[in-house]
């Protein structure tokens, strides 16, 4: 019964895996549409969106069928909990890049400013990055890994932030175009939030390994 169940979820690893690549590369899409203003870009990202729904729900009843039938419990038991929360964070996330590419509507026609191209891609680059490690880190139960994602979000915020007042004194400086900065606001606070989401995964990766709930400041 353990080797079968050991099988089973190898398996949903490599699918929690594939959902995992698929968002992560249309984040990056997402970040990629609005950064050079593509609309091409942007419209090839809700398609793409639409199968990692369907993997989602794949993958959430692959986990309950393994709950049900082995009945795992310990560290087994813990992953399985994990890996449904992780996969509903996942769609989340996809939910997101739709709505970063979204975006793009409200900035066609201008080009992107210098000083707001960079450092949004580059609080792309870190929320994905972050993202990427908490993927590892859970399918690898690595829980120091998980805790430095914990650690990164904290630059994430300082980003956003300071694009934030990026944005106050771009529209200071050009108060007519107020739908404009708030189409980059919109954008930057998507890639905030999926920083947040991949701290989520971190925080459950840790429950799984230790059994030591972080969220919400406790551990």
């Amino acid at each position: 019964m353990k080797i079968h169940l050991q099988r089973e979820i190898d398996d949903l690893k490599k699918e929690l895996f594939h959902v995992s690549s698929l968002v992560e590369e249309n984040f990056k899409l997402a970040i990629r549409a609005v950064s050079t203003n593509d609309a091409d870009l942007a419209g090839q990202v809700k398609p793409k969106d639409r199968e990692i729904d369907r993997l989602e729900v794949e993958v959430e009843e692959n986990c309950l069928k393994i709950l049900a039938l082995h009945q795992p419990v310990a560290v087994d038991l813990r992953f399985l909990i994990a890996a449904l929360k992780m996969n509903n964070d996942l769609e989340r996330i996809g939910d997101l890049a739709v709505n970063i590419a979204g975006v793009q509507k409200r900035l066609a026609g201008r080009e992107t400013p210098a000083v707001l191209d960079q450092p949004f891609r580059e609080l792309g680059e870190k929320a994905r990055a972050m993202l990427r490690q908490s993927l590892e880190a859970l399918m690898e139960l690595n829980a120091g890994d998980a805790r430095a994602v914990l650690e990164a979000d904290d630059a994430v915020d300082d980003g956003y932030f300071r694009f934030v007042d990026l944005l106050k004194e771009q529209l200071g400086a050009d108060p007519d175009q107020g739908g404009y900065y708030f189409g980059w606001l919109m954008a930057a606070k998507s890639v905030e939030r999926v920083a947040d989401l991949a701290t989520n995964i971190a925080e459950d990766t840790i429950y799984t390994v230790e059994g030591e709930i972080v969220r919400h400041g406790q551990g």
